[in-house]
């Protein structure tokens, strides 16, 4: 019997797996639901850190994209200096999709395919050891990046749209979308956390004033944070993490579904197989080469500030076919090799805090005091 330690994406993206293999499967969740900190807001699936696209991916993974899905092939962006870019792509550039766990959301859709076939998900059920080995897939720990926003109804037209400016979103991003009279209006933020509350109202007040709308008294306020590390290993004798657990995201802007799904998938494999310690080199070769071009991509994306990044938004103008542009900005080239072991140490995650690699220890987050080995 395979136990799972978290019902998130990656969590149930391991369930999935080994669930269509035959194999016994429990979940253990610790909220009592899916998806409880999200409230129906969007995210977008992202669909340019690989040349395929991340639809036909989850199809086979044998995941089933039964849940609502919108491609978005255009993007307007904002600069600090005023400027206003669109950008196009000949593919979605990501998938609309929505979160919590109400219905029609991405989570719910998992949680009825894991149990479609068979598997046990015990909600309420804090687990914080796994004695005999499984997957950990408790999300982040804290916080390397944050996001915030509101979800609300609107009358706009469909569309999708971002800032870039430390003023609004520190080393980050401000970011609408709207879809079928819905809207979600957000920030991600990768410095001064103690001030997002501040920030996310300037990113209201700007997007306000850019396209003539009120988000209204009855919108709902969420928020939540990631974790982003390229861990030397994501195994703990049989215990694998997976997702953000694993710090697996792309780091450049935050989007770390697909990569959750991928490691929960590889995770699941490798616990069939019976192989656990070759869970390193599954995530490595599937996930290595983009989440080292992500830290370096992150690490220069610092170095930019408030003129660099209309210059970065004025080359991105120009190069044509974005999606494709950004899929070539997650493979590995020369100057990611060079950089990448700079930019890691000078990038840390507040994630290797928390876990350990001691031999004896069954913890999902080390609470036995045997952490002074760090993953």
């Amino acid at each position: 019997m395979l136990h799972i330690s978290g019902a998130g994406p990656a969590g149930l993206a391991a369930a999935i797996t080994c669930a269509r293999a035959g194999a016994k499967v429990v979940v253990h969740e610790r909220k009592q639901t899916v998806g409880a900190r999200f409230h129906g807001d969007f995210q977008g699936q992202e669909n340019w850190t690989d040349t395929g696209d991340v639809i036909g991916a989850l199809e086979r993974m044998g995941i089933e994209p039964d849940f609502p899905h919108t491609g978005f092939t255009q993007l307007t962006v904002y600069a600090p200096s005023g400027q206003i870019f669109h950008y196009t792509g000949k593919q979605p550039l990501f998938y609309l999709v929505r979160r919590g766990s109400g219905e029609d959301t991405f989570d719910s859709a998992l949680l009825a395919q894991a149990r479609a076939l068979g598997v046990e998900v015990r909600f309420g059920d804090r687990i914080q050891k796994l004695p005999e080995g499984g997957i950990c897939a408790e999300g982040p720990r804290v916080g390397d990046v944050i996001a915030a926003g509101y979800q609300f109804s609107s009358d706009m037209a469909d569309g999708a749209y971002a800032a870039l400016s430390d003023d609004l979103a520190p080393k980050g991003y401000a970011y609408l979308l709207i879809h079928q009279g819905q809207a979600t209006l957000a920030i991600c933020i990768f410095d001064d956390f103690h001030n997002e509350h501040i920030y996310l109202e300037r990113s209201v007040d700007f997007f306000q004033q850019q396209l003539g709308f009120s988000i209204g008294e009855n919108a709902k306020r969420f928020g939540g944070l990631g974790n982003i590390s390229y861990p030397a290993t994501a195994r703990k004798g049989n215990m694998l993490y997976v997702g953000e657990a694993a710090g697996f995201q792309d780091a450049l802007w935050g989007f770390g579904m697909r990569y959750a799904l991928v490691s929960g998938h590889l995770a699941a494999q490798a616990w069939l197989q019976g192989k656990p310690e070759a869970y390193d080199q599954m995530w490595q070769q599937k996930l290595g080469e983009k989440m080292r071009a992500g830290i370096v991509n992150r690490f220069l994306y610092t170095r930019l500030g408030e003129g660099g990044y209309t210059r970065f938004l004025r080359h991105l103008a120009e190069v044509g076919d974005i999606r494709q542009w950004l899929v070539r900005q997650h493979r590995e080239q020369w100057y990611t090799r060079l950089l990448f072991p700079w930019a890691n140490r000078v990038l840390p995650s507040k994630r290797k805090k928390y876990l350990c690699t001691h031999p004896d220890c069954t913890c999902t987050w080390c609470r036995c005091g045997k952490a002074g080995n760090k993953i």
